[in-house]
């Protein structure tokens, strides 16, 4: 067995340092070819790796923004209902009840959870340090399992709250800086429209900018709001702005839809099959149309991707046949002077490898630098900036090294297997 010194100096090692410096002196001698030919395949690497950069940049963007809304949320909102055929009436409003909500919870199997939510935006807060206008609502301690709603301060609404029609609120980022201007809010006392309320919590700054309404808004019991603040021309008491539900699985999005669609049609009397009497905001169905627009984006980018790594092999098989055909004579004479078929076909068959890794690392520095730079530039809203994918860069290493191993087949081949005394006849 030999040592370690005689493995490091060994002939194979020796041979394949002659050949990896054959190698870089044959680049070296055709510079402006082998740059021409490694500035295409870097620049088709990194514009692919940006590409899909951006594409992740605006997919975890979207994400995030639907995040914040919440987890495959569904808005039922009341519409007209379509006037029968032939009649010379507009079809009618209806409103949606309380009585809506309860029958939901008992009659909808596929629905998840469900809150009846009251929305005023006229009513006006006043605390000790200043005013400010924004959306009151008035919701049921399960609301905040349904929208994202993450507590900065202090505590959420409970059951305690809307049995006992307690005077208290939440606030939102928005609204608490506004009411409470570098003063602490948790335990103060605000008016709405004059009524004196307890803040019990405040909730953390959500989305970007003033992309959010979520910010702008304050959470009182459901009770007390229809005591206090019921919905604006209504007779009764027992309206409410919309519903905000979850179905049981995102799957099942579709089925809790109809379901409350037949509960509400039922108790108010028209046919459940009106599109025109409900307005419907799905977030699962705005989630699966995105991914549609995902998955098309992956398949371009995939083509692209094929076709760049397609153009680069044609590079790189084109420039290694040139090699051959203008060293057909030193071919000849290194056979003559005792080197292999093997030797020869090692040689050529590293030098496409080194071709398209060599282009393929310096692409993937680029798209990486670039897209470090502009982590640092903010983005239009619902968009992250760009970053390089770890999958990507993987895949294109290894796209780049098959490139690179077909690409150095043929001419190394075809310089192998030239025979000694016909090569040394070329000119």
């Amino acid at each position: 067995m030999r040592d370690v010194k005689s493995l490091l100096t060994g002939p194979d090692v020796r041979t394949v340092a002659d050949i990896f410096g054959q190698i870089l002196r044959t680049l070296w001698a055709h510079k402006l070819r082998s740059f021409l030919t490694m500035f295409g395949i870097a620049w088709g690497v990194g514009s692919l790796l940006l590409l899909v950069g951006l594409g992740e940049g605006f997919r975890s963007g979207n994400k995030r923004g639907m995040s914040e809304y919440g987890q495959n949320i569904i808005w039922m909102f009341p519409s007209r209902i379509s006037a029968l055929p032939g009649s010379p009436n507009p079809g009618r409003h209806y409103r949606l009840t309380f009585d809506d909500y309860h029958d939901v919870r008992r009659e909808a199997p596929h629905v998840l959870e469900v809150t009846p939510v009251l929305s005023r935006t006229d009513v006006r807060a006043v605390s000790d340090f200043a005013s400010a206008n924004g959306e009151i609502l008035g919701v049921e301690p399960q609301y905040n399992g349904i929208r994202y709603l993450p507590l900065k301060q202090g505590r959420w609404l409970n059951w305690l709250d809307e049995n006992q029609r307690r005077n208290v609120v939440v606030l939102g980022d928005e609204m608490t800086r506004n009411l409470f201007p570098g003063r602490p809010a948790l335990g103060s006392s605000i008016l709405l429209n004059g009524i004196s309320f307890e803040v019990v919590g405040t909730i953390i700054r959500v989305g970007i900018g003033d992309d959010n309404s979520t910010n702008k808004r304050a959470y009182i019991p459901s009770r007390v709001m229809s005591v206090y603040f019921p919905l604006k021309g209504e007779a009764e008491r027992n309206a409410i702005s919309f519903l905000n539900f979850q179905p049981r699985t995102a799957a099942d999005h579709l089925l809790a839809i109809e379901e409350v669609k037949k509960v509400i049609a039922r108790n108010h009397g028209f046919d459940y099959r009106d599109e025109d009497a409900f307005d419907v905001d799905d977030t699962v169905r705005r989630a699966e149309a995105m991914g549609a627009i995902f998955d098309a984006m992956d398949l371009f980018l995939g083509t692209v991707g094929a076709v760049t790594l397609t153009l680069g092999a044609i590079g790189v098989i084109n420039i290694m046949l040139v090699a051959v055909s203008e060293r057909t004579r030193e071919i000849g004479l290194r056979k003559a002077l005792g080197a292999t078929n093997r030797s020869i076909l090692l040689q050529f068959f590293l030098e496409g490898i080194l071709l398209t890794l060599l282009s393929g690392a310096v692409g993937i520095f680029f798209a990486g630098g670039l897209m470090l730079a502009l982590g640092s530039v903010q983005g239009p809203e619902g968009y992250d900036p760009p970053r390089l994918v770890p999958m990507t860069a993987t895949l294109a290493v290894a796209c780049l090294t098959i490139a690179g191993v077909i690409a150095g087949i043929y001419p190394a081949r075809k310089a192998a297997m030239l025979q000694p005394v016909e090569a040394l006849r070329q000119e």
